[in-house]
């Protein structure tokens, strides 16, 4: 008798516990569904990204063309404003080289404090072979620079956003493909506005994890944590004590995902979103793709779901992007079905 009148209290403390946890989640509401455009101007749409450069607007990037890798692929963008999208255009066309036509992957906006809009973004055949370019823009997206490329083996933030620790000092995630053994590898970039130099920072990687496509939760000025994408079923993290200048602590995390492209915003020094696919990965590429939601932490380490952004038997809804706005509004875009750009936005409350 007094073990079963234990074991209730046990149990009873357990479903406390539990309800407190679920309370302490952050409410969602005011959820807005909308795609950038309906009718695509190109057949398939994919990697996006974006940025807020005034109050309340926000320009979108991604690349667009027959297939992934198709020599017609370039950067398309829209501008939202007035809470809606512009009609999509083509911003940066494949890239020529020696007379090959080479496709873009991957553009990555980024606003830094000295008012300066960036978009870096990827040149080549592949993932394994590709190489960094970039544009500026000095008047929030009007008219941009002519492409530049980046340094030899420099490829900028290669999915999600850079950070700006140190005023003029921009903090990219990046990562290789191998081509002799497909071997993942993520490091860190830096580049320094005044004097346009770019550094490279390894990671330190003692189990040799294979994890690409890191995105940045800024803890407090001096420490910062990375998530990665990952050939294990699992996000991978690292640390930074010291301004992103070294990583060590490099592990895997409690949140399952299907090798898929994640990303993250940091909405206080106690509360961080991550959007990602919480399956693990199926046969083929795409699958575990079906599924995408918004998970909340408090420490960047244990991850609870808010909400699914797509739940459905099949279909590939993926590589999000997300940010917070001036308002507090949370913005989220990420492909749908490679044809589409969908557009997600809510608010939070305690």
């Amino acid at each position: 008798m007094i073990f079963k009148l234990k074991y209730s209290i046990f149990l009873m403390l357990l479903v406390c516990v539990a309800c407190t946890s679920v309370k302490q989640l952050p409410k969602v509401y005011s959820i807005n569904n909308t795609f950038i455009t309906t009718q695509p101007i190109t057949t398939n749409s994919h990697a996006v990204t974006l940025v807020e450069v005034k109050p309340n607007e926000i320009i979108a990037a991604w690349f667009g063309g027959k297939y992934e890798g198709a020599k017609d692929v370039g950067i398309y963008f829209s501008k939202y404003k007035n809470k809606k999208w512009s009609a999509p255009q083509n911003l940066v066309p494949p890239y020529i080289q020696k007379g090959d036509t080479l496709p873009c992957w991957n553009p990555v906006l980024f606003k830094s404090k000295s008012e300066k809009l960036y978009l870096f973004y990827k040149i080549g055949k592949n993932p394994r072979e590709w190489f960094g370019a970039m544009i500026v823009s000095v008047d929030d997206g009007a008219t941009w620079s002519v492409p530049k490329l980046l340094p030899k083996g420099i490829l900028g933030p290669i999915k999600n956003k850079p950070i700006e620790l140190t005023t003029g000092v921009i903090l990219c995630g990046s990562s290789n493909e191998s081509v002799e053994n497909n071997e993942w590898r993520a490091h860190v970039e830096t580049y320094d506005e005044a004097t346009e130099k770019w550094t490279k920072i390894t990671i330190e990687n003692k189990q040799n994890f294979d994890i690409i496509q890191p995105t940045f939760l800024v803890h407090s000025n001096k420490k910062v944590q990375m998530l990665f994408r990952s050939k294990h079923n699992k996000l991978i993290t690292s640390w930074s004590e010291d301004y992103g200048n070294s990583w060590k602590n490099t592990d895997s995390i409690a949140v399952v995902n299907s090798n898929s492209g994640v990303d993250a915003v940091t909405l206080s020094k106690k509360s961080f979103l991550l959007v990602n696919n919480p399956l693990k990965q199926g046969k083929d590429w795409f699958n575990g793709r079906n599924v995408l939601d918004v998970e909340h932490s408090k420490d960047g380490i244990h991850w609870q779901k808010l909400f699914d952004l797509e739940y459905q038997p099949e279909g590939e809804f993926s590589y999000p992007a997300i940010i917070q706005t001036l308002d507090g509004e949370i913005h989220v875009l990420y492909t749908y079905n490679r044809k589409y750009i969908k557009h997600v936005r809510f608010k939070t409350a305690k």
